[in-house]
């Protein structure tokens, strides 16, 4: 069993801040339990384009509020803290946070922790190497 707290992670490696939002990973690819979960706060006035290409993550709104726009489909969403979406097609979306927006996110596969999104907004797919044998 592991228990942290979200400031066992604030100013670590597992700590990104961008112009447009931050996140603290809690639980990453290091903890081998094949997804990663995160506390991400966008910020509020932001516009962020974000395709996950390589993963699939699903994202619910603990607090703030805001617009997820789908591209693919041409389709915008309120967002309020309740509100969960999955992005379980890899569609390519924006978040427009009218004020800041706090929100868990859980990836498969997990993320490292220092990731950033790309040109594209997409997160590059890294991976850990397998751990020696009998050190699982």
């Amino acid at each position: 069993m592991q228990v942290r707290r979200i400031d066992d992670v604030t100013n670590t490696r597992n700590h990104v801040d961008t112009p447009g939002w931050y996140s603290r990973r809690i639980v990453t690819a290091h903890d081998r339990v094949g997804f990663s979960v995160g506390e991400t706060v966008l910020r509020a006035g932001s516009v962020n384009d974000f395709w996950y290409a390589n993963h699939v993550e699903a994202v619910y709104i603990v607090s703030g509020e805001g617009e997820l726009y789908d591209k693919v489909n041409d389709t915008t969403y309120e967002l309020a803290p309740g509100t969960m979406y999955l992005l379980d097609g890899h569609e390519k979306h924006q978040v427009r946070p009218k004020t800041d927006i706090t929100c868990v996110c859980v990836f498969n596969p997990p993320v490292v922790g220092t990731e950033v999104h790309d040109e594209n907004g997409v997160y590059p797919l890294l991976e850990l190497p397998p751990e020696p044998a009998g050190q699982a």
